[in-house]
Parts: C-alpha cells; structure tokens; sequence
C-alpha cells in the first residue's frame, strides 16, 4: 500500500466490533507513533493505551457520544508544554504541533494495520485527569479510539488540490 493509499483509507471510524486486538498490532502501532519527528526532536509527549473496561468507562464518561463506548482500546495522547521547544521569534510553543504528528502516525499506523480510529479533541480535560492516572506535567491533547470498524464510509470529502495548494 503506498503513502497515497494509506491516508486514502483512514478515516474517522465511530463505530468498532467487539473483536479483541492483537497485542503485536497494539505494539506495531506504539512503534510507529514513537518514531514521529518533533521540533528539536524533544518529543515532548507521551501516550496512554487503556484497554481495561474500569479505565475505558472512565474515558468515555469525559466524551458527550456514546459511540466511543463501542472501542476496544483508546489511547489518551498527551503532551508537555514545559519540555517543548517554543520558537523564540514569538513565542510558539510547539508541543500541540509535536503530539498531532505522532498521533496521525499513530492513526496511519492502525489504518495499516486494518484497525479504525478516530481524533477526538472535544471531551472534558479536567474530568479526565480527576479520574485517570496520568503523568505529572503532561496534558490531555486528544483520545484514539482504536479497534476493528464496524462502520464504513462511502464517501470522504476532501477540498480540491487548487484549493487548498497556492
């Protein structure tokens, strides 16, 4: 599968069989997401993989959808403001950009490996950390569903090249 086929076919996935996963996907995955570039490679995230049912309830408490409840796996992906480099010129800090990159090899990742996933950045950050185990200093930027989709999605609009390449 090229590059080109790859992103072709993930897409945001709502809906996920109760089909366990495979430890050796999970860990593929992992990889893929660790090797992810980053401003002066700092790599100022880390990631989470629930897949216990007690911590995956209290994942999906934080999101308002029901669907999420439908994942095997979701990974908290977060990140720390403090370790990420901040471009001097004006202040850009840049560990919101460093976490989305790891996070969509994430994605691609499990889109390779025939897994669903989907980004959620609308859920409740403080409800999160009240109720999950998470490292000191870092923070909730997005939830990964991850599983085999139950769903399927005929059509994916995109905006045309021309508009959005000067």
């Amino acid at each position: 599968m090229t590059l080109k086929e790859l992103c072709e076919a993930r897409y945001s996935c709502r809906h996920y069989t109760s089909a366990p996963l495979e430890q050796e996907k999970l860990e593929y995955i992992k990889e893929c997401a660790r090797l992810a570039p980053s401003a002066k490679n700092i790599q100022p995230w880390k990631f989470k993989l629930v897949t216990d049912k007690p911590t995956l309830d209290k994942v999906c408490a934080c999101y308002a959808l029901d669907w999420l409840r439908t994942a095997p796996a979701i990974v908290i992906c977060m990140e720390n403001r403090e370790e990420a480099w901040t471009r001097e010129a004006d202040g850009k800090n840049h560990a919101d950009i460093d976490v989305a990159i790891a996070t969509e090899h994430l994605c691609l990742a499990a889109a390779e490996q025939g897994l669903g996933s989907c980004w959620i950045c609308n859920f409740n950050v403080e409800k999160l950390k009240k109720t999950v185990a998470l490292p000191a200093g870092f923070e909730p930027a997005a939830l990964i569903p991850l599983g085999y989709a139950a769903d399927t999605v005929t059509t994916k609009h995109r905006k045309p090249t021309e508009e959005v390449w000067l």
